[in-house]
């Protein structure tokens, strides 16, 4: 069964139930369907009803449907849920997901919710909002096992049984010294296998991979994508354990990289909601700016096509390839634009790498300009052999469309694989090299390469 199909079951079952008022039928269904697949027939119910399915699972179920909404729809139940089930719901949650929903709601608002929480889940709350808005701390949680050097493998695993509970996850343990320092992990299969009596100095992993609390966010994706690992320590100045960072944190936060680089890399804003719930006005303003600043450096192109009047008058057959010279410039842009940007957003290549690129991207250009190039000669003599519409100097003008497309689309994969790096290089993002962008720039250039090479072989013939 599909997702969708999946999904539209159980959003039937659970209106069935609710239309017949079948609350202990509601109660047994809920807990035999997994949370995730619950909160997403949630989403479909009005706000009132998803209160009152919240009412009747048991706290740590409601917790874990709740962490599986998207912040948007949380904020929503937030106001629709009586005090007593939302501070169940709220102390019940993991602290990643708890500090994703209180940086999204107003301050007063999650403030108010800060004070439902128990003394000592407000104490790590509060430690977690103090961090950066987009650093690694606003992602950690605090509820981890951590170990000492001197435990045996039994006292370790009766550690886990009294305090694991609670714990993100119980794949890795992390081993601190009386400072709470991290020393290293150690993967809880060690403890399964090894003899009881084994320590975890004995154990411990030597080399220590960690995150740094004050570090931006993103920089936790590539560690992730580095060492392919389900979860990561997090470490403050000093090298003391703060919290864990788990996978499923990361893959939103690249979830949300790769949706701002695609939406910059389109020519617009990155969009604050999702696409259904953002308001029209705010939509026409993302797209508005962009489309003005498109349209302003269009203007150059007509004002390019202005200055090369007397040209057109004269030969009247170049306007016909403008749309091919043009079009085939900013493709080739674009390309290397959308390429440059994803290899460094994978890390593939770095600031100091320009001059590499450039020459591979030379090469590249002079050899699809060439390419493009034998298409449009063939394309010209063709036509001229079958309906002669461009007349006795057809095979000049089939040389001028031919190098104009070797010219424009070399400048195109030139300035398209550029600009990336020339963004960066001043601190901006090389995803503001968006297509539209760098296809207006060609749009321009291409033009004057047009035409200047238009000059060069058909003065005296047709100019």
């Amino acid at each position: 069964m599909s997702d969708q199909n999946l999904k539209s079951t159980l959003f039937q079952d659970l209106v069935d139930l609710l239309q017949n008022r079948d609350f202990p039928g509601l109660k047994l269904f809920l807990e035999e369907v997994p949370p995730a697949d619950s909160a997403e027939a949630f989403e479909l119910l009005p706000e009132e009803e998803q209160a009152l399915l919240f009412r009747l699972l048991p706290t740590g179920m409601a917790a874990e449907v709740f962490e599986y909404m998207p912040v948007e729809n949380q904020e929503r139940l937030v106001h629709a849920m009586g005090g007593v089930e939302l501070a169940a719901i709220l102390n019940a949650m993991s602290a990643d997901d708890r500090t994703a929903l209180f940086e999204e709601l107003p301050t007063p608002v999650s403030a108010r919710l800060v004070a439902m929480l128990s003394p000592e889940k407000r104490a790590t709350a509060l430690d977690l909002l103090n961090y950066p808005e987009d650093s690694v701390g606003r992602l950690m949680t605090s509820e981890y096992v951590k170990v000492r050097d001197p435990w045996s493998a039994r006292r370790v695993l009766d550690h886990i049984r009294a305090h694991g509970r609670n714990s993100e996850t119980l794949n890795i343990v992390y081993a601190v010294d009386d400072h709470d320092r991290l020393l290293g992990d150690i993967r809880i299969r060690e403890f399964l296998l090894c003899p009881l009596d084994e320590t975890v100095g004995e154990l411990r992993n030597e080399v220590i991979v960690c995150l740094h609390a004050m570090d931006h966010k993103e920089s936790a994706v590539e560690a992730f994508r580095k060492y392919d690992r389900t979860a990561l320590p997090v470490v403050d100045k000093f090298g003391g354990l703060v919290g864990i960072v788990t996978v499923d944190d990361v893959l939103d936060v690249a979830e949300e990289r790769a949706t701002e680089d695609m939406q910059k890399i389109g020519g617009m804003e990155h969009l604050d909601e999702p696409y259904m719930e953002i308001s029209l006005g705010m939509l026409v303003k993302k797209r508005a700016t962009w489309l003005v600043v498109l349209f302003l450096g269009e203007m150059l192109t007509a004002t390019a096509m202005a200055g090369y009047q007397d040209e057109i008058a004269k030969a009247v057959v170049l306007s016909i390839f403008v749309p091919l010279i043009i079009s085939s410039g900013g493709n080739s842009g674009s390309q290397a634009a959308t390429l440059i940007i994803r290899a460094m957003a994978l890390g593939e290549v770095g600031l100091g790498d320009w001059w590499k690129v450039m020459r591979r991207e030379i090469l590249s250009g002079l050899a699809l300009g060439i390419i493009l190039a034998i298409f449009g000669f063939l394309r010209i003599s063709v036509w001229t052999a079958i309906w002669h519409p461009y007349g006795e100097h057809w095979i000049l003008i089939a040389a001028t469309v031919s190098f104009s497309l070797i010219g424009v689309v070399l400048w195109g994969t030139l300035s398209g694989s550029m600009l990336p790096f020339l963004l960066k290089r001043v601190g901006l993002d090389p995803a503001t090299s968006s297509a539209p962008f760098v296809a207006t720039l060609v749009d321009v250039t291409g033009l004057l390469i047009y035409f200047a090479v238009a000059g060069a072989i058909l003065k005296g013939a047709m100019l």
